[in-house]
């Protein structure tokens, strides 16, 4: 018989992995050097970027950061041996003007309150964006910071918001009212009639009454004084925070039985989608007003907002519809079956998952909205593009061109990366996929 056995007897001793399979040397040859064709790509892509870098790197590294001019900055570089006129950056520029690159013409002594307002942004957002880590009860305070922003930023007297706040109060406890006693539909008609009485023909004598007695006012700042990257801020997060509900509320008239809601919210959609919105901007800028009674003075960065909130919402309504028409036909037949209405399957139901599915088209959205903030140039308002044109009338840095646009470029990447990586968080957040 043979002795030769086919079982093992005993264990063989732990081995450590080959060097060339971990670590960073396991890492290259996993994912650069897997092959003779990646090998190729790998050494290429290496390359270039080599050759980039040592143009960019040698341009950007200058000591240029004192100049007070171009032409110190030229003096500076041909000094250090940079070449002269192109060796490298003059990012004198950029500490000479960075505040008036974030802040535009606003009044210096009162920076204090727009940097207020958008810090008071962060605590208003975060119970919204991080639900799970804040307390609810911050929740009072993101409902309350929509009236407090522009108070902060424009000024004038406390009792505006409030007045504008109780339209809000007001307009709530007629639907409440109305829909215990009658129907709900008969309570929203009420509802938003009984607000809309209150902004147009009784705020303004609450608010001067209340001034009168207890005149709690901030020193009023003219839009045109506003500019630089807080005017993008205001107007990006104002119109991003409107235009994700009227988006949704546009989705679901589109696709709406009733022939009329759904023949309203369809040409809506078309015909904003089909329009630039410089050409919206146009018309805020110069065809509004005629459309308002005479001597209506209609703040230019409300019509720019309104129209960046229209514009915005078409889109963001078309997003929403996409994931509405992802959903299996299963999850409107289950909310049937567990006795829902319409309302209470949208909110329960198929809303939460319609807007999951669309999470990445609606912050797209909301980047694409954000960066479009520039074009507001073309009607004379002071975004950060526009005051770069202001920047090198000046005869001290005319000529300056990179270094202006690098450091905007910087300032928008900053937030429209941070908005794009809280979208991966919110995906990871919700995914309910099993592996």
């Amino acid at each position: 018989m043979s002795d030769i056995s086919y079982v093992r007897t005993e264990m063989l001793a732990e081995q450590d992995p080959p060097a060339t399979s971990v670590g960073a040397i396991g890492w290259m040859r996993a994912n650069l050097f897997s092959g003779a064709f990646n090998s190729i790509l790998t050494i290429v892509s290496l390359g270039l970027i080599y050759v980039v870098l040592s143009k960019i790197l040698p341009w950007a590294f200058s000591p240029t950061w004192d100049a007070t001019s171009l032409r110190e900055c030229r003096e500076i570089i041909a000094a250090a041996g940079g070449g002269g006129e192109h060796g490298g950056a003059c990012w004198g520029v950029i500490r000479d003007r960075w505040v008036q690159l974030l802040f535009g013409f606003y009044p210096s002594e009162l920076y204090w309150r727009p940097i207020l307002a958008f810090v008071l942004l962060g605590v208003a957002l975060a119970p919204v964006l991080f639900a799970d880590h804040v307390p609810a009860k911050m929740m009072r305070f993101s409902m309350l910071y929509p009236f407090v922003m522009p108070w902060l930023l424009w000024g004038g007297s406390i009792w505006v918001p409030v007045g504008a706040l109780l339209g809000f109060v007001i307009g709530y406890a007629v639907y409440s009212v109305v829909t215990n006693t009658m129907s709900g539909l008969l309570g929203i008609i009420t509802g938003v009639i009984a607000a809309v009485v209150w902004w147009m023909f009784l705020t303004g004598g609450f608010s001067s009454i209340l001034s009168g007695i207890a005149p709690l006012e901030l020193d009023f700042v003219d839009s045109r004084s506003f500019g630089g990257m807080m005017l993008s801020l205001t107007i990006g997060v104002v119109a991003i925070g409107f235009s994700l509900p009227i988006g949704i509320v546009l989705a679901l008239g589109r696709q709406s039985d009733l022939l009329i809601v759904k023949a309203l919210c369809v040409g809506f959609i078309e015909f904003i989608r089909g329009v630039p919105l410089i050409t919206l901007l146009f018309v805020a800028s110069t065809l509004l007003n005629i459309f308002m009674p005479p001597g209506t003075n209609f703040d230019i960065i409300m019509r720019v907002i309104i129209m960046a909130t229209l514009f915005a919402s078409a889109y963001m309504a078309e997003v929403i519809r996409g994931g509405l028409a992802a959903l299996p036909t299963g999850q409107y037949e289950g909310a049937d079956s567990l006795g829902l209405n319409y309302w209470q399957a949208q909110r329960l139901v198929i809303m939460p998952q319609a807007l999951k599915i669309s999470i990445p088209g609606i912050v797209s959205t909301f980047i694409g909205l954000f960066k479009d903030t520039t074009l507001v140039s073309v009607i004379g308002l002071l975004d950060p593009l526009g005051l770069s044109n202001a920047i090198r009338a000046d005869a001290a840095w005319n000529g300056i061109v990179w270094e202006l646009y690098g450091f905007i470029a910087l300032m928008f990447f900053v937030f429209c990366f941070g908005m794009s990586r809280y979208s991966m968080y919110l995906e990871r957040k919700l995914q309910t996929g099993h592996k």
